[in-house]
């Protein structure tokens, strides 16, 4: 009778976080569409098949690939921050790990819409929110907004960068005519959205306790 393979039959066997680590070095180096079970296994020197011992399927695995990329957002704000600039220095952060991996906001907003995982950025982002007094439900919602904005405009600014390298934008039909999303500005806009939105968040708080 055969055992099942683990991950690593020769000298080496390699943990479940061997294997996420694999595989965030294929989805930076070639991009999520060639990070398949069978790149991925022939990287590590396994079957295929030896995968499975530490991840049910594919999109487990992004999962947990996901939470990598989430867990390395490092906020610079300081923890006596205002709400809003810790929040803002949450947003960054989060911007900057996905920004660190190629396809990294793809693969986060997919395993976020499955529900699988990567969830702490929502609940980084809604504690922040909560410091300023609103209640659970409103931090979550704009928290959830913030979150959408932020997986938005990095996937934007991710495919430009894809397709610039690719040199597939021709010169004056781009989609992003001033440079408003990818490059030198992209984090100027980035800014200008996430303060638009936590404005607009106080503006309401603001106008529900005059008319209460």
């Amino acid at each position: 009778m055969s055992l099942p393979e683990t991950v690593g039959t020769r000298s080496t066997r390699h943990s479940r976080d061997d294997v996420v680590a694999a595989g965030l070095r294929i989805l930076d180096e070639h991009g999520l569409p060639d990070l398949t079970m069978r790149r991925l296994a022939a990287t590590l020197d396994v079957q295929p098949s030896a995968l499975y011992w530490h991840f049910a399927n594919k999109q487990t695995l992004l999962a947990s690939i996901a939470d990598q990329i989430v867990s390395r957002a490092a906020p610079a704000g300081r923890t006596d921050d205002e709400w809003n600039g810790t929040a803002r220095a949450e947003a960054e952060a989060l911007r900057d790990a996905l920004l660190a991996f190629r396809d990294g906001a793809e693969v986060v907003s997919s395993t976020l819409a499955l529900g699988l995982g990567a969830d702490e950025a929502q609940k980084r982002l809604s504690r922040a929110i909560h410091r300023g007094g609103y209640d659970d439900r409103t931090s979550e919602i704009a928290a959830a907004a913030l979150l959408h904005f932020i997986l938005g405009h990095v996937s934007h600014e991710q495919q430009r960068i894809q397709a610039d390298s690719l040199g597939v934008v021709a010169l004056g039909h781009s989609a992003d005519p001033l440079g408003a999303v990818a490059g030198d500005r992209g984090r100027e806009a980035f800014d200008f959205g996430i303060i638009l939105l936590l404005s607009g968040l106080e503006l309401r708080a603001h106008a529900r306790t005059k008319h209460t």
